[in-house]
């Protein structure tokens, strides 16, 4: 065999051409994706890892902590506006600042031990409940119909009370 590779003349090229066609066609398609018909198992066998963010706690101590970063950057613009006003009038005493920056943490502090009692103190409502026997018990029921039109979504809400 020649080393040297010659031209093809225009009939060898088109039957090449025809050649490679016909072996790409008569080839078995190739899969391009996989899914795995396994089930996945419900419950794997690695240990628990801490995620990022917040670490795990109970509702009650996530919403106390929410109130209590709430409070305290709430002080801060108070705090700072107190200080700078101190320090350019020259009676910048450290421990008037001090007052001055804690007094409205100890008023959150205050105001939501308070609310939390009065709620504890409240009655609670009472709780009816009704049960009906009987072949001529009507049942009545809400039928509510929304119609939202308009660019900006206007929603008319229609109730309409039906007895059965």
């Amino acid at each position: 065999m020649d080393h040297v590779s010659r031209p093809l003349t225009t009939d060898q090229a088109e039957a090449e051409e025809r050649r490679l066609i016909a072996e790409a066609l008569a080839l078995e398609p190739v899969a391009t994706s996989y899914r795995d018909p396994s089930p996945i198992p419900a419950v794997g066998t690695a240990p628990p890892v801490a995620q990022p963010g917040r670490p795990p706690m109970s509702q009650r101590a996530a919403d106390a902590s929410g109130v209590m970063l709430a409070g305290g950057i709430a002080t801060l613009p108070v705090g700072a506006a107190a200080t700078a006003v101190l320090w350019a009038s020259g009676q910048a005493d450290p421990a008037v600042i001090a007052c001055i920056c804690a007094a409205p943490t100890a008023l959150v502090i205050a105001l939501s031990r308070l609310v939390t009692r009065a709620k504890a103190a409240a009655p609670e409502a009472p709780v009816h409940h009704h049960h009906y026997e009987g072949a001529d018990i009507r049942v009545q029921s809400t039928e509510v119909t929304t119609h939202t039109t308009g660019l900006l979504a206007r929603t008319r809400t229609d109730i309409t009370r039906k007895a059965r």
